[in-house]
């Protein structure tokens, strides 16, 4: 246990980062991803193919070459970062953003058709029947699977440390690497502020999840 103490300032550090990692690209991954939902039900076919075929893509490629592009490909393209956690950031969102897409989605099928047929009989256009009708009642419905989808996004920025930032397992990297003869205890240490994150999203899911099943 010493090497854990005697780096909790290292560990803590990363655990920030992570955190900070996680909730920007919560954040950037839930907005694009409701956006690229709603383009997946709209009445536009250009919209509903791009949607498509981005959520189809994102979904079936690993995380490391989303990565591997933001951090590797675009600065080659000319777009620069001053910080690699930009990088990682886009990496994490837009990838996310696929996921949760599908998942609102599937929320969307949920709410009956007849509420959206009856909205149009008296007037609204899509993006009021879908702002103001749908979108409330399929959100509602799929914040357990979206807690889920977070909980990922927490253990998958553990990529970000293979391309330079130092988050938590970044840091428990070079922790295992300094400290040959306690690999294990490090990596329990690493593991043990994941869970810091990942144990109450965990209990949140499950409360959101019964009390959505008491509403209904």
């Amino acid at each position: 246990m010493d090497v854990i103490i005697e780096n909790l300032p290292l560990y803590w550090s990363g655990f920030l980062r992570t955190l900070f990692l996680s909730a920007v690209s919560g954040v950037f991954a839930l907005i694009l991803g409701t956006l690229l939902a709603a383009a997946r039900v709209s009445p536009v076919a250009a919209l509903r193919g791009f949607s498509t075929v981005y959520v189809e893509i994102l979904r079936n490629t690993p995380l490391t070459i989303a990565f591997f592009f933001a951090a590797v490909v675009l600065p080659r393209l000319g777009v620069k970062f001053e910080q690699f956690e930009i990088a990682a950031i886009i990496a994490l969102s837009t990838y996310t953003a696929a996921f949760i897409a599908e998942a609102v989605r599937s929320g969307v099928n949920s709410v009956p058709v007849g509420q959206a047929e009856a909205a149009r009989s008296i007037g609204m256009k899509f993006g009021q029947v879908l702002t103001l009708i749908i979108l409330p009642q399929a959100l509602r419905t799929v914040i357990p699977p979206l807690i889920n989808i977070l909980i990922a996004l927490v253990k998958n920025s553990s990529v970000a440390g293979a391309f330079f930032v130092l988050e938590l397992f970044g840091y428990g990297r070079q922790l295992a690497n300094a400290n040959g003869d306690a690999v294990i205890t490090v990596l329990l240490g690493t593991a043990f502020f994941y869970l810091l994150l990942t144990v109450p999203l965990g209990i949140l899911a499950n409360t959101v999840e019964r009390k959505v099943a008491i509403a209904r």
